[in-house]
């Protein structure tokens, strides 16, 4: 899924806020949950972004850490850019490994797509509205208010996390799936 939307995403106008097909999604939902082997190249890049949202809703805890959303969510209530950097690498190293793997692919995608956002009109504010409520999420629920707040302040991290993901994650970042 990473590797279509690295592909075929910074051409793609709408790419995590357009949705594809329902019916398709379903049907490719459960193929995927069964083991069936599915060619995602062949169907809409629009599906793929739904599919791969909705694996990331569907990590146990957020790959984040919910454990650590307090933190997260205070991270940009820091000093300078440098500093929120710091803090940043410093809760990355909490997370698991497979987490961490999987977050530096993810912000290459996203910062892959977020530099050609003229063309795809996908900006790293509208890349962060998008996805960051798939990235991370509280613990417990609480109300209407609330969460709608904790997502303002979720899509500001993650706006800053793409903006300065080679900083965070390293200038390899861009080029972990090589030339496609």
């Amino acid at each position: 899924m990473l590797s279509l939307l690295y592909q075929e995403g910074p051409s793609t106008k709408g790419i995590f806020r357009r949705s594809g097909s329902a019916k398709t999604f379903k049907e490719l939902k459960e193929k995927l949950d069964s083991g069936t082997e599915v060619d995602l190249a062949r169907e809409s890049i629009f599906v793929t972004a739904s599919l791969f949202k909705d694996f990331l809703r569907n990590i146990p805890g957020s790959i984040l850490s919910s454990q650590l959303c307090d933190k997260w969510v205070s991270v940009l209530d820091q000093g300078n850019n440098e500093e929120k950097i710091k803090s940043i690498q410093r809760l990355i190293e909490h997370l698991p490994r497979a987490n961490v793997v999987l977050l530096r692919y993810i912000f290459g995608v996203l910062r892959g797509i977020e530099m050609r956002s003229e063309e795809n009109q996908m900006n790293a504010f509208n890349l962060a509205v998008c996805i960051a409520p798939s990235l991370l999420w509280p613990p417990v629920s609480s109300t209407p208010d609330i969460e709608s707040e904790f997502i303002k302040k979720i899509s500001s991290l993650v706006q800053f996390l793409i903006e300065n993901c080679c900083r965070i994650f390293g200038d390899e970042i861009t080029s972990l799936f090589g030339e496609i």
